[in-house]
């Protein structure tokens, strides 16, 4: 049976019920909570890595963007631990699918403008005419600077999507590759899965990337807006 490129992205069930809410929280079982923490190497790199991002993310933030610290951190580790759950064998990544990425963009950005709008009114409408604009181009530049703001949420889930999607297919498709080649010639099917091993751990250090841009570029939104 012919199995379907795509099979992987689709959303899992049981007894005809999706199953995806509980597979985005089951990351969160990874991280402890305070009223359980245990002094270990392990929670400690945690407790590391986290301090080392928010130390990162929030210099550049006045006392109202750090007020998005907790948000932020939560964001950048829920994204990160999904999509390395999601290069488990026979799982499946959420982040794969546009409507969550979206789901997560767009209430984040809104957040970002109107917490603009409401302590720097001025200084957000400002965005929109540049200082010093010919009287000609302000109506075509106030509609250039209206579409780039509102497609920020959809690059923001748009380059999610595809980089952790183009990944995948790249491991099914190597992967699928091996198989068929081991019949035909060995030393090329060698030459595959070292290939499809160094793809693999690419793809390792992609889920952490996107995790941390995705969170850096919404910092960025933020701070332009505080």
């Amino acid at each position: 049976m012919n199995e379907n490129l795509f099979t992987s992205f689709t959303t899992p069930t049981m007894i005809g019920l999706p199953i995806v809410v509980i597979i985005i929280m089951f990351p969160s079982i990874f991280f402890p909570s305070p009223n359980r923490l245990v002094n270990n190497r392990l929670i400690s790199i945690q407790q590391w890595l986290v301090q080392l991002m928010s130390k990162q993310m929030l210099s550049i933030h006045n006392n109202k963007g750090q007020i998005w610290a907790l948000m932020l951190m939560s964001l950048i580790l829920f994204i990160g631990s999904t999509n390395l759950l999601g290069l488990l064998p026979h799982s499946f990544t959420p982040t794969t699918q546009l409507s969550m990425n979206l789901g997560m963009a767009i209430p984040l950005w809104a957040g970002t403008v109107l917490t603009g709008l409401r302590h720097k009114t001025k200084a957000s409408l400002a965005h929109f005419l540049p200082q010093g604009t010919p009287v000609l181009l302000i109506p075509m530049l106030v509609i250039i600077e209206t579409i780039s703001l509102f497609i920020q949420p959809m690059a923001l889930a748009v380059r999610l999507t595809a980089n952790i999607t183009a990944g995948h297919l790249l491991i099914h498709l190597i992967g699928g590759a091996t198989l068929a080649l081991m019949n035909i010639s060995t030393t090329t099917a060698l030459i595959t899965f070292i290939i499809l091993i160094l793809l693999t751990i690419l793809e390792f250090a992609v889920a952490l990337i996107q995790a941390y841009v995705f969170t850096l570029l919404v910092s960025l939104y933020l701070h332009d807006n505080t």
